[in-house]
């Protein structure tokens, strides 16, 4: 029997309102003898935790389980971990002082573990389906929505319940990162669990690239044809819903037909939420600068924090908008305010813009793909969590205000991924990243004075890419920024193909981002990274 590490085990312990003891817990712990899960556990990050966690007796695995009845019984591990967390951040809520605030961060943290959880079953499901790409993109939106819950919880204050719950959120995401590491090398090695090994990114000279699947890397996305309006927002008919929000509200639960809301001319100043269970929801506006939803919420507001911030928020899965504008007015001294951030898998954006300072599109989690949009701001302002191809876009630096004369250090992109088994990364193909007129004339006053980048690693496992994009003089030789210190410099992926323009001279480019290999470019396509072709209305 192998010595268990008894810090790991000892969170678990801390936390007397949990629903195992941690004598219990700690009594039913021991390496499993069967060799086809030793195996399957070298491929993950946390061997000693996969290990424990497997012969735990309430699961009841066969003698001889197969590949899947092993990753599904990691799965189920992570699962009844994650149902103590809930509890338990409920919990704490009770225990923080009352502050406006906190409240938010606990609702949400709570509000963010359900959805953890939900992603979990749909990835358990899709892998009994063999749906394997499904089950690791819900899997990775699994594990970075625990990973938001603690990072959220962490800034309530270091008392010791929070610090309690804290240690047991920690200890599910090495559960949920073994099983989604497993994941991964079931998809790339198959059944023989001999092979596996733990997760390798591209810092590791690993591409996951299927071979003979050269598909183009543009995409020719339409939005469908002859689709059927079913309600309409104007201003001034009395036939028509007067708000978004109402046009939202009508639209059926869990739709598996699109539901559209063709949306007239005009200013909606006003939030709007597009529930978990609305999906396939399309807003379809009258074109950009036209139909404009605007808001200002912002971080400096009681009880708002990024997540919350959203003029324009979606959960339901199959979104999709087309010819609108989106906006935060909120200002660059207000910080984190966000105008348009999507939790939606399968979402399609066309002919949108997206205009805000800091933190205007929030591609929180899952699949998303964006083609001929417009998206404005200075720090950060298209970061998070997601697997996103924004194609065609155009990528434009907006002023920071006040006082630009004495310059600016601005990051386009702040990409998220905490694991490297996740399935997540930015892609940007034939995009144009420029700035604004008004920001130009500041700019060639004083080129010196202003520094902007393509990304920073908000996470460590950040991946970023641009490819055929045409890079104007405004973007630094260096080309990226690192976070903190030397935070994630040794594990991120920056990379760049056949670029053009002046700011695309990779001669002088920080050393920890590359160039991505021609053999390896299809990776990055949209049918490749983010199965596109299977989700995405394609013209002919």
């Amino acid at each position: 029997m192998a010595i268990i590490n008894i810090n790991i085990i000892f969170p678990i312990c801390l936390i007397s309102f949990a629903i195992v003891s941690c004598a219990d817990e700690i009594s039913h712990v021991s390496v499993s003898q069967s060799p086809v899960i030793r195996q399957a556990c070298q491929s993950t990050r946390f061997l000693q935790v996969c290990e424990s966690s497997l012969a735990q007796r309430y699961l009841h695995l066969p003698p001889n389980p197969t590949t899947v009845q092993i990753i599904k019984s990691a799965i189920s591990v992570s699962k009844e971990y994650l149902k103590k967390g809930k509890s338990l951040v409920l919990n704490v809520g009770r225990s923080v002082t009352v502050n406006v605030n906190h409240t938010a961060v606990i609702h949400l943290c709570s509000e963010i573990l359900l959805y953890s959880e939900y992603r979990m079953e749909s990835a358990s499901e899709a892998l009994t389906q063999g749906k394997i790409k499904d089950a690791r993109a819900w899997m990775s939106a699994s594990l970075a929505y625990q990973k938001g819950s603690w990072g959220a919880l962490r800034h309530i204050n270091d008392t010791e319940p929070v610090a309690q719950v804290l240690s047991f959120l920690d200890f599910l995401t090495l559960l949920s990162s073994n099983a989604l590491s497993m994941m991964v090398a079931y998809d790339n090695y198959g059944e023989n669990t001999a092979l596996w090994v733990p997760p390798k990114t591209e810092r590791d000279g690993f591409y996951e690239d299927r071979p003979g699947r050269n598909s183009e890397l543009r995409y020719k996305a339409r939005f469908p044809k002859k689709l059927k309006v079913d309600v309409t927002v104007c201003k001034h008919n009395l036939k028509c819903y007067k708000t978004v929000q109402e046009a939202v509200d009508a639209a059926p639960e869990n739709s598996t037909r699109r539901f559209v809301i063709r949306i007239r001319g005009g200013v909606y100043a006003e939030t709007v939420r597009v529930g978990f269970r609305k999906k396939n929801v399309v807003f379809w506006g009258q074109g950009m600068g036209k139909t404009i939803i605007t808001g200002s919420l912002n971080v400096h507001q009681p009880g708002i924090n990024t997540f919350t911030s959203a003029t324009v928020g979606v959960l339901g899965d199959g979104f999709m908008a087309r010819d609108l504008t989106i906006e935060n007015t909120a200002g660059s001294e207000a910080h984190q305010a966000v105008a348009f951030r999507s939790d939606s898998d399968f979402s399609v954006i066309l002919n949108c813009e997206f205009l805000g300072n800091q933190d205007t599109l929030y591609a929180n989690s899952l699949r998303q793909f964006y083609k001929n949009c417009r998206i404005q701001g200075n720090v950060d302002f298209i970061f998070g969590h997601s697997a996103s191809v924004f194609q065609d876009c155009e990528i434009l630096i907006a002023p920071r205000q006040p006082n630009l004369e004495r310059g600016d250090n601005n990051a386009i992109t702040a990409h998220g991924r905490t694991d490297p088994a996740q399935s997540l990364g930015f892609v940007f193909l034939n995009c144009l990243i420029n700035g604004t007129e008004e920001y130009m004339r500041y700019y060639n006053k004083n080129p010196q004075a202003h520094r902007n980048y393509l990304g920073r690693p908000w996470k460590e496992y950040s991946r970023t890419v641009f490819i055929n994009c045409e890079i104007e003089k405004l973007i630094s030789p260096e080309g990226w920024m690192p976070w903190s210190g030397d935070v994630g410099l040794n594990t991120v992926f920056y990379a760049e193909f056949n670029n053009t323009g002046v700011g695309s001279d990779l001669s002088k480019r920080v050393p920890w981002s590359t160039r991505i290999p021609p053999q390896y470019l299809h990776t990055y396509s949209v049918e490749n990274f983010i199965q596109g072709d299977q989700w995405i209305p394609r013209s002919r």
